[in-house]
């Protein structure tokens, strides 16, 4: 166990929380696709995690990465943290405005953070011959296409799970105590242990994106 080098008043609190959990899970999705400098990424879903995702890779040296989401003030927040385009449609007309704003090629990474099967639907129109998905939006699903005319033909790998956040605490960590990145923004209410179930309904009703509990 690491002792926080902070006070538990400190401002940074918010920022270190989200390491035990979005901030850990946005950056698996980033490690597991291999996000490296100069590459196109793609985010699906624009809840916290994928928000992290958004700041992890930008933090990995992405050259353009498109954000997928329609909620403004969260896609806002999303720019602030590195992406470079907001793609608001789904389905078949998402997946083309993506490969427009990649010049037809498609992403070298698609990070999915939202879980369903339309997702991964529209990750596989999006990534690149030779690209990763990259799945840490728990699936809803059994059954999704992966063999021949999907993943195998062009070389595309599937990659992603359960985040082990422990193990990035160390590397991350800096880059919030010295100020470079603040995850924390992700959360916009505050509630203390009473209110956690009032909490957990209003980000499933996305009234709130993530609720901080302050006991």
């Amino acid at each position: 166990m690491t002792e926080l080098p902070v006070a538990p008043d400190s401002a940074l609190m918010p920022s270190l929380l989200t390491l035990a959990d979005v901030f850990g899970t946005g950056y698996h999705a980033a490690t597991m696709a291999k996000v490296a400098p100069g590459q196109r990424v793609t985010v699906i879903g624009d809840g916290a995690v994928g928000l992290m995702a958004v700041l992890s890779a930008k933090r990995l040296g992405a050259e353009q990465i498109i954000l997928m989401g329609r909620h403004t003030d969260r896609t806002d927040l999303g720019r602030e943290f590195g992406a470079t385009d907001i793609v608001a449609e789904r389905g078949q007309e998402g997946i083309a405005k993506v490969r427009d704003l990649t010049g037809g090629h498609g992403s070298h990474a698609v990070l999915e953070a939202v879980g369903h099967k339309p997702a991964y639907d529209q990750a596989l129109g999006i990534v690149r011959p030779g690209g990763v998905i990259s799945r840490v939006g728990v699936p809803q699903y059994e059954d999704a296409p992966i063999g021949m005319g999907s993943l195998f033909r062009n070389n595309i790998r599937l990659a992603g799970g359960p985040a082990p956040v422990r193990a990035y605490i160390e590397e991350l960590m800096p880059d919030i105590l010295d100020g470079t990145i603040e995850p924390g923004k992700v959360f916009d209410a505050i509630t203390d242990l009473d209110g956690v179930p009032a909490g957990y309904q209003d980000m499933d009703n996305r009234k709130s994106l993530k609720v901080l509990i302050n006991p």
